[in-house]
């Protein structure tokens, strides 16, 4: 088996693209694919199709970023609040279209990391890697964190929220056994069903109380640490651009990645502005964050109950993100990660066990859900999927920004699209570190219950 078999650059042959020749064939960077031939591999990566790469996605990013987005219209008031969920989905839509421009570009590309190196280097390298890890393992604590939330809702407090911290520790650990994307697309089905399902009973249990005393507004008076911590929860709803690299790795056709991305943001957008509409109309400005605890006292429990496999599911789907990069770092030009044997499948299982351990102790930290969300969005979601998409065009039509009419606009569009992920990371920064210290009298590494009453 080969696994030193070299990727080569593809000369793009479509004008609208933007992927424009900088150099001959031979001048080229030649770079190791990261799975090699896999004709005769044990363990075969290369063989997801578009839809279940699109139902990967869905899981991923439609999990517990709706449940944030009632509160956020409370926040924000009715107008500006779905200006802005549509408007951010709409650029994630197309900052995901850069990334799948990109990996034609660059097909070895398997992580963030490899684009890094792309863009900066070893430094970007190690930066960016360094990056999808710890998003990663923060999308991790922040399922962890639910699913204590969901056990506390269920059982009225019935023990130690750090023994429901543990007990989700546990059971997504296991669900991350299975080491390719195509055997993680059962759970990401069940995941799928299990929020959609979820939502709508919410949205039932809303309805059936009737309208809140509180009326709809369709703006409200603010202030910048609260309108920012809102904006934050709705980027943190379209942070699926991180998975993008690794899963256009294990397409079998990559070519087919923007039918996945549209069937990911045309339903994101669709449900999102759904659910937040009609929960905050009824339930007001009082709703919840996670918004199952608007539901009422017997509905909430049975929509939490209903939520458990998006709450671990959609948990082990994104960590099986930050997990594969370390793998694959460890064993790339090699045929370990194609073998069955005690290294290989050892190996797995160490990595998933130390980075499912640091995200329990950030899930009993960080102990409150909106705060543990607004500090993902700003440390790596404005980033991944909005900042960096601007960075991705620029380095493939460098030398061409201002070469026609069509070009400069797109260069401006690009630059606006970087500026806006910069103010993204700064802002949500300064107001989700904030919340956190705010919030600390909430007992980090607690026993008391975190459940919304």
């Amino acid at each position: 088996m080969n696994q030193d078999k070299v990727s080569t650059v593809p000369e793009p042959n479509d004008t609208e693209s933007g992927w424009d020749v900088q150099h001959e064939k031979d001048q080229l960077p030649r770079y190791v694919d990261a799975f090699g031939d896999e004709s005769n591999a044990e363990v075969k990566y290369k063989t997801m199709e578009w839809w279940q790469t699109g139902l990967f996605m869905i899981a991923e990013s439609v999990s517990l970023g709706v449940l944030s987005l009632p509160a956020t219209l409370a926040q924000l008031g009715l107008a500006p609040a779905l200006i802005l969920i549509i408007g951010l989905g709409l650029l994630a839509t197309y900052t995901g279209y850069v990334i799948g421009q990109f990996h034609q570009r660059y097909p070895h590309i398997q992580n963030l990391a490899d684009a890094g190196e792309v863009l900066l280097g070893a430094f970007g390298r190690e930066l960016f890697g360094l990056g999808q890890l710890l998003f990663s393992i923060f999308i991790m604590g922040s399922h962890i964190l639910t699913f204590s939330v969901m056990m506390n809702t269920i059982t009225d407090h019935g023990t130690c929220t750090m023994v429901f911290t543990t007990v989700g520790f546990v059971i997504c650990m296991i669900g991350s056994l299975p080491r390719t994307m195509k055997n993680m697309t059962y759970i990401s089905c069940m995941s799928f069903a299990s929020i959609f399902t979820a939502v709508i009973i919410t949205m039932v249990g809303v309805g059936v109380q009737g309208r809140a005393s509180s009326s709809l507004k369709a703006t409200v008076d603010t202030d910048l640490f609260h309108a920012f911590t809102a904006v934050t929860n709705i980027v943190f709803a379209y942070c699926a651009h991180v998975a993008f690299f690794g899963l256009l790795a294990e397409m079998r056709e990559p070519r087919d990645f923007p039918k996945a991305l549209y069937m990911l943001q045309t339903f994101e957008i669709i449900f999102y502005t759904v659910a937040a509409v009609v929960i905050y109309y009824y339930a007001g400005q009082h709703v919840t964050s996670p918004a199952l605890g608007s539901a009422g006292p017997v509905l909430k429990k049975v929509a939490y109950g209903i939520a458990i496999p998006t709450i671990v599911g959609a948990g082990v789907v994104n960590g099986h993100i930050g997990l594969k990069y370390i793998y694959v770092r460890l064993f790339r030009g090699t045929d370990r990660m194609h073998r069955r044997d005690l290294v290989s499948i050892g190996s797995w299982i160490a990595i998933g066990l130390t980075c499912w351990i640091i995200a329990w102790i950030i899930a009993d930290a960080i102990p409150v859900f909106s705060d543990l969300l607004s500090l993902i969005s700003s440390l790596f979601a404005s980033w991944f999927s909005y900042g960096l998409g601007g960075v991705y065009w620029l380095h493939l039509n460098y030398g061409q920004w201002f070469s026609s009419p069509r070009k400069i606009c797109l260069t401006i569009v690009n630059l606006v699209i970087v500026l806006i992920g910069g103010c993204m990371c700064g802002l949500g920064l300064y107001v989700s570190g904030k919340a956190i210290h705010d919030d600390a009298s909430r007992n980090s590494f607690s026993c008391a219950s975190n459940a919304q009453v």
